[in-house]
């Protein structure tokens, strides 16, 4: 009798095809499936020596291969797409077999999906796998949401692919039906800020100190290997150091200029309004993205005025590479403060029990943002589980109470000079307005219930008041 898999993916682009050779590499029988026949031959062509492999040409003969409970991994483009594949393969499962979504699907397509199947007895796990095509084949980080029951069964073949750090797997069940992808878009949005604040860093560098991009690869690498230690600052001082072999220039000086994305920043985006969330970081980066890609707008501003760009000399250029450095920490942990804080939040909105010290210590690992000071993070929310921001947290506070003198003067210098540092600007704005006494949101409500009538709140008494400011002879709309 033929051994029946122990899971199976359907949908074998690069990211399905990688995840299929590292289940198969960790010992577990591999169904595959795809909707053109031929990418499956190629797969068994190529990599059919890495593991056990149960190739499949129709929906049937794909589920008849799983064993039960049956686990399918659908690895296709999000949207309808997905909603396809899942029609296709649902009417022929049995109760308490398992569909896998481990795409960028938006969360709250994965809650609508997760509640259909439910009531077919099935379970749908929306699961945010981060690390791009090489974390998918040698370990990512692994984000699964739906049932703690589905996670029985599945959560071992997960964990078993997911990277290791410390010996513990990048993997852990987030919590129930779209925890996981809302999770992965968080996650996502984090990603963003980081790379925004990054690629600032290497502005500031360049317009303030006249580096050119070779020297600043040495800079990234040095912060590298200290407490800025991340896989992006590790990638952006192989970029900054890599020469074009067609014109032998700098390759980031070949490089249009104009940021592309996917979309998972400006959904961060979106519901962290929904949610009242001010993730400043992440917003201000997906519109400096969005910014980059209006070529002509920036071509027709491109003559306004502005200051000279002389570069720094003497004292103040030693000092300023360090200054950035702290900046560039400062804002770091701005960003994680107001992500971590979102997933806070969509927990309460959505009813999940979200372990934020877990989603840190999966993220160490793997996937895109992980980084040293991760196991930071992970070690403030297992001091305080009711952490309210990581900016109150003993370590990170005084990091950045250390930091925030250089912080200040490197946002006065691009300011100076004209070097446009959104993502540092809005994460200082962003720490002065939580350690302000008084933010000026009291002359915002006057001027609410001046116009509108929508009542404002005393400091020095309970309730709701509204001043009638028609009276003493004032008009209603002034002219």
């Amino acid at each position: 009798m033929t051994k029946k898999a122990d899971i199976g993916v359907t949908g074998l682009a690069v990211m399905g095809r990688n995840l299929a050779r590292n289940l198969a590499r960790r010992g577990h029988t591999v169904a595959l499936h795809n909707r053109s026949e031929s990418r499956t031959r190629e797969l068994i062509e190529q990599f059919g020596d890495e593991g056990d492999f149960a190739p499949a040409y129709s929906a049937r003969e794909f589920v008849d291969a799983l064993e039960r409970p049956r686990k399918l991994v659908v690895m296709v483009k999000a949207g309808g797409p997905t909603d396809a594949v899942i029609e296709e393969f649902a009417p022929l499962l049995d109760e308490g077999d398992v569909i896998v979504d481990a795409g960028n699907a938006h969360f709250a397509d994965t809650r609508r999906r997760e509640a259909a199947l439910r009531e077919r007895g099935l379970h749908f796990v929306g699961t945010g796998v981060s690390g791009g095509e090489e974390g998918a084949l040698h370990g990512p980080s692994i984000m699964p949401g739906g049932s703690a029951e589905s996670y029985e069964s599945l959560g071992p073949l997960l964990e078993s692919i997911a990277a290791h750090v410390d010996g513990e797997p990048c993997c852990t069940h987030i919590g129930a039906d779209g925890a996981g992808h809302f999770v992965k878009m968080v996650h996502n949005g984090i990603e963003y800020s980081d790379m925004q604040l990054i690629a600032e860093s290497y502005d500031l560098l360049r317009g303030a100190l006249g580096y050119e991009p070779a020297q600043i690869a040495d800079v990234f690498r040095t912060w590298n290997a200290g407490r800025l230690e991340s896989y992006l600052i590790e990638i952006t001082a192989e970029v900054l150091g890599h020469t074009d072999a067609a014109t032998g220039r700098p390759f980031v000086d070949v490089v249009a200029d104009e940021a592309e994305q996917k979309g998972t920043g400006r959904w961060t985006v979106q519901i962290g309004l929904d949610l009242g969330e001010p993730i400043t970081g992440i917003a201000e980066a997906t519109f400096a993205r969005s910014l980059s890609g209006h070529a002509d707008l920036r071509s027709a501003a491109h003559g306004l005025a502005g200051p000279t760009r002389a570069p720094l000399s003497g004292a103040d250029a030693e000092r300023f590479a360090d200054d950035v450095e702290q900046a560039l920490y400062a804002s770091k942990v701005v960003a994680y403060a107001q992500g971590f804080n979102q997933i806070l939040a969509g927990a309460a909105e959505y009813g999940w029990d979200i372990d934020l010290g877990k989603v840190a210590a999966i993220w160490r690992g793997g996937c895109i943002i992980r980084a040293r000071f991760l196991d930071d993070i992970r070690a403030a929310y297992a001091d305080e589980a009711d952490l309210p921001t990581l900016l109150t947290s003993g370590g990170f506070r005084k990091a950045v109470e250390d930091a925030q003198d250089s912080w200040r003067s490197v946002v006065q210098t691009a300011v100076r000079l004209g070097i446009p540092t959104p993502g540092f600007s809005t994460a200082l704005a962003y720490y002065d307005a939580l350690r302000a006494d008084r933010l000026p949101a009291a002359l915002v409500q006057g001027q609410r219930d001046f116009f509108g009538a929508h009542t404002y709140r005393r400091v020095d008494s309970g309730g709701v008041f509204h001043t009638e400011w028609a009276a003493d002879g004032r008009p209603e709309h002034p002219a």
